[in-house]
């Protein structure tokens, strides 16, 4: 079963990262779901698929009451992000989805009614929870043509969906970057594959340089801390990216 990780916490304001399930079968990509803890409200970020749900249900609830659960931010629209929305509807069904407009068509097909869905423009724009604003910014074609990372300028957090991700073997299983070098070997194909353009990759690198990010948790792999962030940014900035092979 998944495990709910305190990456984060000052006063009644915390981050969860629910990563890392042993006993997932080997056929379904891993992924990580983050929790944004701010007062009596809770934002899930991509929430992942149907099959993980009871794991992650249960994890999120080990760590923070679900009732608490206000919203849902979804990076772009993908099975792995999204598919499980009906069930987290079904568990409470006033929880609003917040998605890029381009996809709030699409995304009734994993359930939900017009209401659900919240569609972010996309210059992005602020998410309030609990008093603090959280910043939805653009990375649009990484990889997804209406694709959004969500930033906490409190905890200087950003969840960066599937920019920072690797499909890491499974002897690497811990939490955190540890050697960077060792990492990006696992980030390297698929970074070259899914980011589909070059343009938007230079402009993401240069809108999040400008933030202050003491972590980068991505959707998939380890998650990026201290100079390890810029590293990253770096890196990916010098990548040819929308090759079928290096």
């Amino acid at each position: 079963m998944k495990q709910a990780h305190c990456i984060f916490e000052e006063d009644d304001h915390r981050w969860l990262a629910i990563a890392r399930d042993p006993s997932k079968p080997g056929h379904i990509i891993d992924t990580n779901e983050y929790v944004v803890v701010k007062g009596k409200e809770a934002l899930l970020c991509d929430p992942g698929g149907i099959e993980i749900f009871p794991s992650v249900f249960s994890a999120l609830s080990a760590e923070c009451d679900p009732t608490r659960l206000a919203g849902i931010f979804s990076s772009h629209q993908d099975p792995d992000i999204i598919s499980s929305l009906a069930l987290w509807l079904e568990f409470k069904p006033e929880l609003k989805c917040y998605i890029s407009w381009l996809w709030q068509s699409f995304l009734p097909h994993f359930g939900g009614e017009e209401s659900t869905f919240v569609p972010i423009p996309d210059p992005g724009m602020t998410i309030l929870l609990g008093g603090i604003e959280l910043q939805a910014i653009p990375a649009h074609y990484l990889h997804s043509s209406g694709n959004f990372h969500l930033y906490d300028p409190k905890a200087k957090i950003l969840f960066s969906g599937d920019v920072g991700a690797a499909l890491l073997p499974a002897d690497h299983n811990g939490l955190y970057v540890e050697d960077f070098g060792r990492h990006i070997r696992h980030a390297e194909a698929f970074h070259k594959r899914w980011m589909g353009s070059d343009k938007a990759k230079r402009d993401w690198c240069e809108r999040v340089s400008r933030l202050e990010i003491d972590m980068m948790v991505p959707q998939h792999g380890a998650i990026y801390r201290g100079a390890d962030v810029q590293r990253f940014i770096n890196w990916f900035s010098a990548l040819e990216v929308g090759v079928l092979r290096s």
